[in-house]
């Protein structure tokens, strides 16, 4: 069980930094952001070259925990990057327009950044050097268990930023203008807030959210591809929606519940139900909560 619940509480790490990107963007544009599941991807291509960069004759050249941070923040700086010019060429133009274009103009883009990708990479899968950045020797016995010491920065890195995040959205002004334009866009306008600085500064925060959950992710499954935004991208939405789309609390808990549902429900069940058992719990806990366990319900206009 405890081997069980610490897998559990790193699924739900890597899904949570993802979840929230959906959430962010949602909660002030109320558009589905499909192309940051690429973002995601690409912040784990970003941390594989600053890795490998430090790898030769299979050995490393430098700290390993200076070359996770290394890679953790460069990848955050890609994605931050990426993110903010996908909202510019994609999203802005497009801001009044019908509800369905946004919505295209985010599939179309996730395609297109999914197969440059794809082309760069020659469709092949890039394994990470866990073993060497995190040996086994740095793992941990608890409760006659053994904890990788990948799963162990995962989830301490994972809580740090959360917290870090939690901060700066009640403490800074950029995070009280963020609320604020989540809650009325038109009225934080008036209020002299820059809607538009507001927009682009939230895409930032969540693909750099999704960058460190890219980094963490190639740590935990030891390889990355182009394919891996779409697959876990599916499961952060997941999330999002479980915990109440547009609701940041809301992502993080219902990505730890969905990693509970599935690792649990993979080990003393069967590991070829973990995907019935996660969206058969999503469909449950809608039946019940439709916005979600900690979403509002949306206002009918009549």
């Amino acid at each position: 069980m405890t081997q069980q619940v610490v897998n559990a509480l790193t699924l739900g790490s890597v899904i949570a930094l993802f979840a929230l990107g959906y959430s962010m963007v949602y909660g002030i544009l109320t558009i589905l952001n499909f192309a940051h599941g690429e973002v995601f991807m690409i912040g784990a291509f970003v941390g594989y070259l600053v890795e490998t960069a430090f790898i030769r004759d299979n050995q490393l050249t430098a700290n390993p925990i200076l070359i996770i941070l290394l890679a953790l923040l460069a990848a955050m700086l890609a994605c931050g990057l990426l993110a903010v010019t996908i909202e510019f060429l994609a999203y802005r133009p497009l801001r009044n327009a019908a509800r369905l274009a946004p919505l295209i103009s985010a599939l179309a883009m996730s395609v297109l950044l999914r197969n440059i990708v794809g082309v760069v990479t020659q469709f092949r899968s890039r394994p990470i050097a866990t073993d060497l950045l995190l040996p086994p020797r740095w793992s941990l016995e608890i409760g006659g268990s053994t904890i990788g010491a990948n799963r162990i920065v995962i989830i301490v890195v994972t809580f740090v930023a959360l917290i870090v995040l939690e901060l700066f959205m009640a403490r800074t002004k950029a995070g009280k203008a963020m609320r604020a334009c989540a809650q009325d866009r038109e009225a934080a306008s008036f209020m002299g807030i820059s809607v538009n600085g507001i927009i682009s500064l939230t895409f930032l925060v969540g693909a750099m959210m999704a960058g460190i959950g890219g980094v963490l992710t190639g740590l935990y499954y030891t390889q990355i591809d182009f394919a891996m935004g779409f697959s876990l991208g599916m499961k952060a939405f997941t999330a999002a929606v479980l915990g109440g789309i547009g609701n940041l609390r809301g992502a993080v808990l219902g990505s730890f519940i969905l990693a509970a549902a599935e690792t649990l429900g993979s080990y003393y069940i069967s590991f070829t139900y973990r995907d019935v058992i996660s969206f058969g719990l999503l469909i449950a806990i809608l039946l019940f909560k439709p916005s979600g366990l900690l979403g509002k319900p949306i206002p009918v206009k009549v």
